[in-house]
């Protein structure tokens, strides 16, 4: 398929996603517009665009959720194309259709796919009626009596779900029939805070489950490829923070399985672009659909280490309609690529948001490292946006030359003026457990004292403060200064 060619594409994101999209298009001889609110003026990703627009709104997160406003801004700036990149509208059926309506392209699957794959229920009811394995459960009813009733009849535990939502808001984990109903309301309540849809469904809840997702690509007409699994069970509060592919430990029969279902669930919705589809895996082999992704995720960069393929590439060339990049038989894997999320948040303080400004930034120059970020040395870190500053990405040959070197290279990193999860992130990976590859969403909790920061010795802490205090130019100046009544005294030797 020849299709057609953008000459022009605005990318409707900011920070590093918007980076990684613009270094595609740059390649690719594509023009990029950049948006940003005041906020961000002068950040990264409107420097890196050669031409940025500037999107107003009440707070910035409302500027870039403005989809009427960014199209216009397409439209203006004469670009062709619109990638939304994730989060924000990426997801956002509406949007989509409003850039179709507006003549314009957008860079993902189909709104009406967007709508089908977005809902968790109606997405779950496609999966069973086209063979995907999923998790006993009980749907939303008006009447709540009835929605425990149900519930309860498929025991427990149970996991309550926002059918409309995801990041963990509007879920929890029901144990026993006295806590089902006040853990219905609550979730019934977050998800129509957060989601503006209070519509919760409970399905079983695998104990000690891992999430294993796979990478597909569609061309929209009942074509797809995998392009392999990702294992995104190291998480905390239902967010992930290392992502690996291939997964660990998991069998050639198993990983097929899986892979197989999720293409069949593409085919099936004549899914178009690039998307992930997402499984809840037992320890007893079984798997369940969890929810599909209809978009680039975070975590894209350890699928294209492994397979050498620029997924933002084939997204473009997808939407231009030049069909599939390739064969499925013309997939190749090739090692071990581990993502490292790198957070403003502190994990001795139950992964608290942290704010701050960036006063150093080293990172390590490395031929199998990928540091995807888009920070600056003085920019501000605030609480307009998510906390992930950066993404920090190892290959290796093996599972344990990537640990190793994932781990090399977090001790390289230097980001300094706002605390981080950095050394964090290091301890899990040095963990036994995740060495040998024990992994499970509850990770994190399970290791909590054994992740947790040591204390320092008493001499060593004085030390280190002794050595930051003479680092301090106030503190010099104030230790060499001449004291009273010397100083009034004028030139003298002692």
């Amino acid at each position: 398929m020849s299709g057609k060619s953008f000459s022009k594409v605005l990318v409707a994101n900011r920070g590093e996603i918007a980076c990684r999209v613009m270094r595609t298009l740059d390649a690719m001889g594509i023009a990029s517009v950049a948006i940003h609110h005041a906020a961000e003026a002068g950040a990264a990703h409107a420097r890196m665009a050669g031409e940025a627009v500037e999107i107003a709104g009440d707070t910035p997160v409302a500027a870039h959720l403005d989809g009427r406003q960014i199209i216009e801004a397409a439209l203006e700036t004469g670009a062709e194309a619109i990638h939304p990149g994730y989060g924000f509208l990426s997801e956002n059926a509406g949007f989509a259709r409003m850039v179709a309506e507006a003549g314009l392209t957008f860079i993902g699957p189909d709104a009406d796919v967007i709508a089908l794959m977005g809902d968790k229920i109606s997405s779950r009811n496609f999966a069973q009626k086209h063979g995907v394995p999923v998790a006993p459960s009980v749907m939303p009813t008006e009447e709540l009596d009835e929605f425990v009733r149900q519930a309860e009849a498929i025991g427990f535990p149970l996991l309550i779900k926002a059918s409309a939502g995801g990041g963990g808001k509007g879920m929890s984990i029901v144990r026993e029939a006295s806590g089902l109903r006040e853990a219905a309301r609550i979730a019934a309540s977050e998800a129509q805070r957060y989601f503006g849809d209070g519509r919760v469904y409970a399905e079983t809840y695998v104990e000690r489950p891992r999430h294993i997702e796979v990478q597909v690509l569609g061309d929209g007409e009942g074509g797809a490829v995998h392009l392999g699994e990702r294992e995104c069970s190291v998480q905390r509060r239902f967010q992930k923070i290392i992502e690996e592919a291939p997964a660990a430990r998991l069998p050639a029969s198993l990983r097929d399985e899986i892979c197989e279902a999720a293409v069949r669930l593409a085919k099936a919705a004549k899914y178009r672009n690039a998307g992930t589809v997402e499984f809840i895996l037992g320890a007893d082999g079984r798997f369940f659909f969890l929810e599909m992704n209809t978009r680039l995720q975070v975590e894209h960069p350890v699928t294209e280490m492994v397979t050498g393929i620029d997924l933002v590439r084939a997204q473009i060339e997808i939407a231009a309609g030049k069909g599939l990049p390739l064969a499925q038989k013309d997939v190749r894997f090739e090692g071990h690529a581990i993502e490292c999320r790198i957070c403003a948040e502190d994990p001795e303080r139950d992964f608290m948001p942290e704010t701050g400004r960036v006063a150093r930034l080293r990172v390590p120059d490395r031929d199998w490292l990928r540091f995807e970020n888009a920070l600056d040395e003085g920019r501000a870190v605030t609480a307009d946006f998510d906390p992930m500053l950066a993404k920090l990405v190892a290959h290796g040959p093996d599972r344990s030359m990537a640990v190793e070197r994932s781990i090399a290279a977090l001790k390289d990193l230097a980001l300094l003026g706002v605390t981080t999860n950095i050394d964090y992130l290091g301890r899990v990976l040095d963990h036994p457990a995740f060495r040998a590859g024990d992994l499970h969403t509850g990770f994190v909790s399970e290791h909590r004292e054994a992740l947790a920061e040591a204390e320092p010795e008493p001499g060593i802490l004085a030390a280190a403060l002794a050595a930051a205090a003479m680092g301090l130019r106030e503190f010099r100046d104030l230790v060499e200064a001449v004291p009273e009544p010397h100083a009034t005294i004028g030139g003298w030797r002692n």
